[in-house]
């Protein structure tokens, strides 16, 4: 009999500690698995195997005594416990309260600051004064690099705010650039 077979059988004895005992001696093997699993997910996931793992122990073994009837069956109830976590966790996602009506945008491609057209140019132009009502500073910051050339050591300094400033405020411009010229 395996060290795992042993440890299962004491589990659904109820010893105290088997638990433990057992998760201790397959962790390791449950992590491989939740890796693979989660490797096969889209990019972007958050999940990290470790929390799979986690979270699925605690759905397999919670405050009860589960009876497995074999190695081979408790790595198949970890799988579905996995697989419904992945499951429930791209739910979630879906839903509006969680983004579900948004979708990733890759903003590698679009740089204001470079445009490669005059349609850029004039898109930026029109969503600007939206901008400058709702985002003052991060407008100025557009006007300065994009329609003035300027680096963001020359836009902190005219700004008189930091160059980390600087830094945090242009993502969020583009992004938000993006966004309101992809709505039009």
């Amino acid at each position: 009999m395996s060290d795992a077979t042993v440890k299962l059988e004491a589990v659904e004895r109820g010893e105290p500690g088997a638990a433990e005992d057992l998760f201790v001696l397959l962790y390791a093997e449950l992590r491989r698995n939740a890796a693979v699993k989660l490797a096969r997910e889209l990019p972007g996931q958050t999940l990290q195997p470790t929390a799979l793992v986690h979270e699925a122990w605690l759905r397999l073994v919670g405050d009860q005594n589960p009876t497995f009837s074999s190695r081979a069956h408790f790595f198949h109830a970890a799988s579905e416990a996995m697989r419904r976590i992945l499951i429930e966790r791209a739910r979630r996602k879906r839903t509006e309260r969680h983004g579900g009506r948004y979708r990733r945008v890759d903003l590698d491609g679009f740089d204001p600051a470079a445009p490669n057209a005059d349609e850029h140019l004039l898109a930026v132009h029109e969503v600007l004064d939206k901008m400058a009502s709702e985002h003052p500073a991060q407008a100025k910051l557009v006007k300065l690099k994009y329609f003035g050339g300027m680096t963001n050591e020359e836009v902190a300094e005219v700004m008189r705010i930091s160059f980390t400033t600087i830094k945090h405020y242009w993502p969020f411009s583009r992004a938000w650039l993006l966004i309101q010229i992809e709505n039009g």
